[in-house]
């Protein structure tokens, strides 16, 4: 006979189904240091029902003019550093490294303020992270969004 007052758990497998991140690659004419100067716009259609394609047009274009604003300067020390390295024996490459970081790290702050304001609410999140390129093996940095699984919410009664 069944005991009724012991609690069973069932696993879901729908908790523990997450699809693959939507990738967000580069689609720009110039690339420093793995970043490219735009990504691309177009909704992908794994977010339909997730989030409306206005947000993702506006978050995307956000990103692209932090890149619009910080990479012509970092290409113009790239240009700098690379004409002066054999006199500087590489020391002339550390301000475009130090630029390209200072770029990485503005567009990762936008980002995690994109997920405080919207993305989180809706079970997502964005990042930046860095991929090999699927034509050579150079590394390039793409928009990771990633689905996270739906927590109940607590109702004290």
């Amino acid at each position: 006979m069944a005991d009724f007052d012991e609690i069973y758990e069932e696993e879901e497998d729908e908790e523990r189904y997450s699809p693959d991140p939507v990738v967000v690659r580069g689609s720009g004419h110039v690339t420093v240091f793995g970043l490219s100067n735009k990504f691309e716009s177009e909704f992908p259609s794994s977010l339909t029902g997730k989030v409306a394609p206005e947000e993702f047009k506006a978050s995307i274009n956000r990103v692209n003019s932090c890149l619009k604003k910080n990479l012509p300067v970092n290409v113009r020390w790239l240009l700098c550093g690379c004409l002066c390295c054999c006199c500087t024996l590489g020391c002339s490459m550390w301000p475009v490294i130090c630029l390209s970081k200072r770029t990485r790290r503005s567009i990762e702050k936008l980002l995690e303020w994109e997920n405080n304001r919207l993305y989180h609410k809706l079970c997502l999140h964005w990042r930046l992270s860095k991929r090999k390129c699927e034509t050579n093996n150079m590394m390039e940095y793409v928009i990771l969004i990633e689905f996270l699984p739906k927590t109940p919410i607590f109702r004290p009664d």
